[in-house]
């Protein structure tokens, strides 16, 4: 069985990665389960891509195992493209899942639904063990709703609408989630790279 780690200690990311990849015969652990819970990368990037690949590298020097990181960012189209790199510390640098939500809101006050386009993008890197990078990414297209609805998945989950299916993230069961979310797409996309790796 071959390890790979997840450059994550977010158990919702793990716990997503480990279903999608479950018809291979890895050990997917997370950087926690090695003892790696303090170990964090400044994502100083200004794409997802760097942030994504640099998460992965500085990990895979540690331990020389295959690593697969991510980023994430949700773009607002009315905002510019806000949150974007910056979803994760949206409303300051230790936020809360509910913080961000309450400021993206709030700037989206007043605006109508139609003009409250977003996507999600994943970026997911893996280095395998000999220190080669590969890369895919997911998108998943949607709205802002105008109010959190849901209690399932985290982030910004309860306030993003999948196009077409009228429901949030945060409305869907797990195995629906990753059949449309923007990182179950990058995953299925990154299984054939470990299918390459693997043999």
């Amino acid at each position: 069985m071959v390890r790979v780690i997840l450059s994550s200690g977010n158990q919702h990311k793990i716990s997503e990665l480990k279903s999608i990849l479950g018809e291979f015969d890895l050990e997917v652990i997370s950087k926690n389960d090695i003892g790696y819970s303090e170990f964090e990368v400044e994502e100083d990037g200004d794409t997802l891509e760097e942030n994504s690949l640099k998460k992965a590298m500085e990990l895979w020097k540690k331990t020389g195992n295959i690593v697969i990181a991510d980023d994430t960012g949700l773009f607002v189209e009315y905002l510019n493209g806000e949150p974007g790199v910056y979803s994760a510390r949206y409303a300051g640098e230790d936020a809360t899942y509910e913080g961000n939500n309450k400021l993206l809101l709030e700037k989206l006050e007043n605006v109508p639904i139609v003009k409250r386009k977003a996507y999600f993008k994943t970026v997911v890197s893996i280095v395998d063990s000999n220190g080669t990078s590969f890369k895919v990414e997911g998108i998943c297209k949607g709205l802002i709703g105008l109010e959190p609805e849901g209690d399932n998945g985290f982030g910004y989950d309860p306030i993003f609408i999948v196009e077409g299916l009228n429901k949030t993230f945060a409305q869907m069961t797990d195995s629906e989630k990753n059949k449309y979310s923007h990182r179950g797409k990058a995953v299925r996309n990154l299984k054939n790279i470990i299918g390459e790796i693997l043999k």
